[in-house]
């Protein structure tokens, strides 16, 4: 995050301004370790029975998001129900959310990201990420219908959906 590299080999990230600003920021990153050395990645469309999600993952354009952030939201006073920690992209669709599903918390946050600017070119143009840990989002799905989902804001919403995903098909 910090490197200013080697002139004619590596340009480097330069994230960070100083090397206490690393070390300062490093201490406040929760520690992550896995069940076991591989995470495995599966479309929702393709989940098995047998398959029991720590997180669900959305790759997805602003309006999409919109939509999401304000179900993450739906349920709850506490204004930062979705979060927006500085990371490594990898860290905002896996460490941060599966962090937050594991804390004893019946509201754990939803994690928005991919805003990493050496992830960006590995996602789609325009789309960010939202990771939902896992009962959070049975939690969501579970009020989808009485919420504004189901309201004339929202078709409106979904027309602008239609038409970004138009524009982007063509280009």
């Amino acid at each position: 995050f910090l490197s200013y590299g080697k002139p004619g080999v590596l340009e480097g990230e330069r994230y960070k301004m100083t090397p206490e600003i690393v070390d300062s920021w490093e201490k406040t990153i929760p520690e992550f370790s896995s069940a076991g050395k591989e995470m495995h990645f599966t479309r929702w469309d393709q989940l098995a029975e047998a398959d029991s999600p720590d997180v669900v993952i959305f790759f997805a354009r602003p309006e999409v998001l919109s939509g999401l952030f304000t179900l993450a939201n739906y349920d709850s006073s506490d204004p930062n129900g979705v979060i927006c920690p500085m990371g490594a992209g990898c860290s905002s669709i896996i460490s941060y959310p599966v962090l937050e599903g594991q804390k004893q918390e019946d509201e754990p946050k939803v994690v928005l990201g991919i805003f990493d600017p050496s992830a960006r070119p590995c996602v789609p143009l325009d789309v960010l990420s939202m990771a939902f840990p896992m009962k959070r989002f049975e939690k969501a799905v579970g009020y989808m219908e009485e919420s504004f989902l189901s309201t004339k804001t929202w078709t409106r919403v979904q027309k602008k959906i239609e038409r970004s995903a138009a524009l982007y098909r063509k280009g």
